[in-house]
């Protein structure tokens, strides 16, 4: 079985950075798709991010677009998150995800099959 792992999390101010990585183990990373999602506090989980086996990538909005930046390492089996100009409200969990399925749909959840344990990103005012 798929094992994926994030690290990379913590507290920043607004406008400040973070470069989150996900390693996988189990499988072969390069053929498969890689997704990142966050849940806030009280809120429904939410995707942010995806790229394809081949490198093509889906962000969520123009909002996520112009500040995150997602990217993979097919070398060390990591897909990163780089994370700038942070706001408040992107105060969540942040987790990643692969999804095995050719067919599956990339910005749902439920399309994914394997998820790491997830880790805090806290922006403060």
């Amino acid at each position: 079985q798929v094992q994926l792992v994030e690290s990379g999390g913590g507290l920043v101010q607004a406008g400040g950075s973070l470069r989150l990585s996900c390693a996988a183990s189990g499988r072969t990373f390069s053929n498969y798709r890689m997704g990142w999602f966050r849940q806030a506090p009280g809120k429904e989980r939410e995707f942010v991010a995806a790229i394809t086996r081949n490198g093509g990538i889906t962000y969520a909005t123009d909002s996520v677009k112009g500040r995150f930046t997602i990217s993979r390492d097919n070398a060390k089996n990591t897909v990163y998150l780089q994370m700038n100009s942070l706001k408040p409200e992107d105060t969540a969990v942040y987790y990643c995800a692969l999804q095995v399925s050719l067919l599956g749909t990339i910005v749902a959840g439920s399309s994914y099959n394997y998820w790491g344990q997830g880790t805090q990103v806290t922006v403060s005012s």
